[in-house]
């Protein structure tokens, strides 16, 4: 079987050339389809959209029933398209890789920064210098506190990890001394 990400890609890669198309700009349609995803990975939702005796008409309209936001023409088709393919409930994978090409056409990644303890701003301002310098883009931190870790921080930034914690280097050395 397929992964999802392949099979959401096409859909992903769509959507994002409707939205840089559309005058309401990246950022509402970035709102728009979170908010899509939010509601297509609710349990709920999911139950409702599989049950086999709704029609792609009453898909369509149960789903929209429950966004909260007003669906434009592109939108209303999008999800449409959705639904007649059997692909509505890929819309967290889709939403996902909408970001990932939203980042990457404004030149900015997002950074998930896990540290033992607490940083102050000038702490995450330094790292997040590192971390443009680093990779060459505009960083979004996104920081939490992670005890487990012992000390340092774990930073992911797209599909790459710096780990410095004390727990990767404690992981590191057991596995030198199992090997």
């Amino acid at each position: 079987m397929a992964e999802l990400s392949t099979i959401a890609r096409p859909y992903a890669e769509a959507l994002f050339g409707v939205a840089l198309a559309d005058g309401a700009g990246l950022a509402a349609w970035a709102e728009l389809v979170a908010e899509w995803a939010q509601a297509a990975a609710h349990p709920d939702v999911r139950g409702a959209i599989a049950d086999p005796k709704l029609d792609n008409a009453q898909r369509i309209e149960l789903f929209t029933a429950l966004l909260k936001s007003p669906l434009s023409g592109p939108a209303r088709n999008f999800i449409t398209l959705l639904v007649e393919n059997g692909r509505l409930l890929l819309l967290p994978e889709i939403a996902s890789q909408f970001v990932q090409l939203k980042n990457r056409h404004e030149g900015a990644a997002d950074a998930d920064i896990a540290s033992a303890f607490p940083l102050d701003e000038a702490q995450v301002a330094e790292l997040v210098a590192g971390l443009e310098k680093k990779f060459g883009v505009k960083i979004r931190p996104s920081v939490r506190v992670d005890a487990s870790l012992i000390g340092g921080v774990r930073v992911t930034v797209g599909d790459q990890v710096l780990d410095t914690s004390v727990r990767a280097q404690l992981d590191r050395m057991r596995d030198a001394l199992v090997a």
